[in-house]
């Protein structure tokens, strides 16, 4: 069968030129590069409200998911439209890159051109790239436990959230997990926000540690929902509100409200479904800009579990040792020889 003949489509008044369009990316559902490129468009007011001017990492599959994926967080400097804005990001490294910037759907579509299928967006804004604006709040089943588990913890969090007066706009990972995101004012740093993290993590262990935990070490978590405060360190990203996931589902990280979170499967939204549901009934994210929450109070539940004992936890493998940092060794192997003061 001959290859279908590239496209060439306007988008936000840009040229967007689709190539390979009948290249399959999503094997065991049949789905090609044009329904990639396609999905992406209908989605597009919920995907840019995720991603419009935060520094994106693309996580690329050039040949479908059954080839070779990448991410990308240097945006090529030959052969890319003149009109791609980019935004500097610093890694903790401090080294910098230049990052693909969405400032419209024609971002997107570039990029999803490319081979992007999952869209990882930093949580600030690429005028202010070191101040997220952004909480993100991540929770990680442990091996055995079902999403009801997870949409149970996401429940504290919740009354967590509304005993601080926030909003907190939830959705489904993709996969077994939920993200919960607060928009706050970008008035701190990755430390101060990671720090902030840990703190209402604590809070909601607190209220049912037989079921969640803020566990660093996988060999303390035990059955339960683990809050990744670390991903709110610099350089960790989540797949956006309206991301596929590189599945053979092709399942999508899908917002919900509060109410539809125990009522829902990660199955039941996937390339074909969400389209039709945004079109439907819109995007319960729709408001998440309207209010930019005070960082404060959580910095001062940082104050209060500091003189309770309770100081920084462990950052990511890929990190610099970060001053107040506990030693990064599983508690099973601490001693002497290894201890890092």
């Amino acid at each position: 069968m001959p290859k279908a003949p590239a496209e060439e489509h306007q988008i936000a008044g840009h040229p967007v030129r689709l190539s390979s369009p009948d290249k399959v990316v999503f094997a065991e559902r049949g789905y090609t590069k044009r329904d990639v490129f396609e999905y992406y468009l209908a989605v597009g007011d919920g995907i840019l409200r995720a991603l419009r001017d935060r520094p994106t990492t693309l996580q690329r599959f050039p040949d479908g998911l059954a080839g070779e994926a990448f991410f990308q967080k240097r945006i090529p400097t030959r052969g890319v439209p003149d009109w791609i804005r980019t935004a500097t990001i610093k890694f903790p490294s401090m080294r910098t890159a230049d990052e693909l910037c969405p400032a419209d759907l024609a971002h997107v579509a570039w990029a999803a051109q490319m081979g992007t299928v999952v869209f990882h967006p930093w949580p600030v804004r690429g005028a202010a790239p070191d101040h997220p604006d952004e909480l993100r709040i991540d929770l990680d089943p442990q091996p055995g436990l079902g999403f009801g588990d997870v949409t149970a913890a996401a429940g504290v969090v919740r009354e967590v959230l509304d005993d601080l007066g926030w909003v907190g706009f939830p959705k489904t990972s993709g996969g077994r997990g939920v993200h919960v995101y607060v928009r706050i004012a970008p008035r701190w740093d990755f430390v101060q926000v990671r720090r902030a993290a840990i703190a209402l993590a604590r809070e909601v262990e607190r209220r049912n540690p037989a079921a969640i935990t803020t566990a660093w070490w996988k060999e303390e978590r035990g059955d339960r929902v683990f809050l990744d405060f670390n991903q709110m360190a610099r350089d960790r990203t989540i797949a956006c509100a309206y991301s596929l996931r590189a599945n053979p589902r092709a399942t999508v990280s899908t917002p919900v409200t509060w109410d539809e979170l125990t009522r829902v499967e990660p199955d039941d939204f996937d390339l074909r479904t969400v389209p039709k549901r945004i079109a439907e009934l819109g995007d319960p994210h729709a408001a998440i800009d309207d209010v930019a929450h005070d960082l404060t109070p959580l910095l001062e539940w940082v104050e209060r579990d500091e003189k309770a004992g309770l100081g920084d936890m462990p950052y990511p493998p890929d990190h610099p040792k970060m001053p107040g940092e506990p030693p990064r060794v599983q508690p099973s192997k601490m001693n002497h020889a290894n201890w890092e003061s």
